[in-house]
């Protein structure tokens, strides 16, 4: 019996194993991303009278927006009006809705698809302390869930207090109020000429250039949405605010009034991707 024992012992041991297979991660080819010289969707203020219904939609009302702002947001030429070219956002010192002040709050009506993109906004700003211009993106719908989780872009934003300062800024899940990623440039004649504001939007990054002059980076780590809810399809915003969290700080000066912001086109240019 010991034979057979120590034979079958020794074929056992004599098996090699066979080598384990080894795997090859997948090499994605990486992607290049520019924009389409043709505008997809463009406002250049060419009809006098109300702003193209087609094109723009409005929010309405006061009560503070979320930052004790003092102004109420009509929806009529009082406010939002387009002339000789030029759309003008006015802001004006008078009653209404229980707030001492009226402006315009107007939202775009791109498509879904707007969705990654070069956006350019051509504008002049007010002046005087207590306004609060703001050009900016919000998400169509709040996949990720209610402010900040979904998305904030703010192209451009404006404190007349802080004259010539102007602000790049993102909101997200975990960088919104004082924590959001913010660049500041200064730009004496914000309120005297007309600059250019822009955002390019693609799956790696949100870039912001103020006169083509890059000022602002904030790059898709791969983390989730949680950083990076910039994959969905987003619109416009124009407004002026007045007084609020931010504007607010030193008050209003009631001599201002009427101010405005003023906005000479607004562009959007497709994203267009290939291959390295």
């Amino acid at each position: 019996m010991i034979c057979p024992l120590l034979l079958l012992s020794n074929m056992s041991c004599s098996k090699k194993q066979a080598p384990l297979p080894v795997f090859k991660p997948i090499e994605q080819t990486p992607k290049v991303y520019s924009f389409d010289t043709n505008i997809a969707w463009t406002d250049d203020f060419s009809t006098d009278g109300a702003p193209d219904p087609n094109k723009w939609q409005y929010d309405t009302g006061g009560g503070g927006w979320g930052n004790n702002e003092l102004e109420y947001y009509t929806n009529t030429t009082n406010n939002a009006y387009v002339k000789d070219g030029v759309l003008t956002i006015v802001a004006r010192k008078e009653d209404l809705g229980g707030m001492k002040y009226t402006s315009s709050r107007m939202a775009s009506k791109f498509s879904s698809d707007m969705l990654y993109g070069r956006i350019e906004i051509k504008a002049k700003l007010p002046a005087g302390r207590g306004t609060w211009p703001a050009i900016w993106m919000l998400p169509n719908d709040y996949a990720y869930g209610s402010w900040p989780n979904s998305g904030e872009i703010d192209i451009m934003e404006h404190v007349g207090y802080d004259q010539g300062n102007v602000h790049f800024s993102i909101h997200d899940q975990v960088n919104n109020g004082g924590n959001s990623k913010t660049s500041t440039l200064n730009i004496p004649t914000v309120s005297s000429d007309f600059h250019l504001y822009r955002v390019d939007w693609t799956p790696d990054a949100v870039k912001g250039y103020y006169d083509n002059t890059l000022v602002f980076t904030f790059a898709n780590e791969g983390k989730g949405f949680s950083t990076w809810p910039f994959d969905k399809p987003f619109h416009m915003m124009l407004n002026v605010a007045i007084g609020g969290n931010w504007g607010g700080v030193q008050g209003v000066d009631d001599t201002i009034f009427p101010v405005a912001m003023q906005v000479d086109y607004v562009h959007f240019y497709k994203m267009i991707t290939s291959d390295k």
